[in-house]
């Protein structure tokens, strides 16, 4: 706590935590910091395969590119934002760039988190905050409970519908993303 109370913003005090927590993960959401500890293997290799699911099933010649941990910048707060596992954004979202490295909600069109020790950051807080971020679709890769729920049209602070995939099964990329892609439960949560 010592940090923040000697910075002058709480986006400040962010920065500060970001660099001097190398490989953490530093985000505000809700007016609060959340830091994430570095990922382990599986969870990289569930995001490096989506974006490469992503790439294969025509996501650049549709207009899109998938992204892993590109900046979210939040309606929610003054300095809120997010750092999603893997985004589907529009091939021109640099142009949306708000501050932080981070891009305005409407060129998101899916955002994906896999689970780790910040299970109810991605669960609870993010389920609410994308909602209220308009991002079109939310992934939700759940190791702890061995499925996916995917949850699609947002309305204030919730999404209305959500969809749950257990082992053995394929998840249906909504049609709204853009793109045709079925992706397997086994290997988003195993990373393999």
């Amino acid at each position: 706590m010592a940090v923040i109370m000697h910075e002058t913003s709480l986006a400040d005090a962010a920065d500060r935590l970001w660099e001097e927590l190398p490989g953490h993960r530093v985000e505000i959401l809700n007016g609060s910091i959340v830091v994430t500890p570095p990922p382990d293997g599986p969870h990289q290799e569930t995001c490096f395969e989506v974006a490469y699911e992503f790439r294969q099933a025509g996501a650049w010649e549709a207009g899109l590119r998938a992204v892993p941990g590109v900046g979210l910048w939040l309606p929610t707060g003054r300095d809120d934002y997010a750092v999603p596992d893997v985004s589907v954004v529009d091939a021109d979202y640099k142009d949306a760039l708000v501050e932080k490295n981070c891009y305005a909600p409407h060129v998101f069109h899916l955002v994906l988190e896999v689970t780790s020790s910040n299970r109810a950051n991605d669960t609870e807080i993010k389920l609410g905050t994308y909602a209220r971020a308009r991002i079109p679709v939310y992934v939700v890769v759940d190791r702890k409970h061995d499925e996916v729920l995917v949850y699609s049209d947002p309305n204030g602070d919730e999404y209305v519908t959500c969809s749950r995939y257990k082992r053995g099964q394929t998840v249906p990329v909504p049609p709204s993303v853009g793109v045709t892609l079925d992706l397997s439960v086994d290997t988003l949560l195993d990373g393999d």
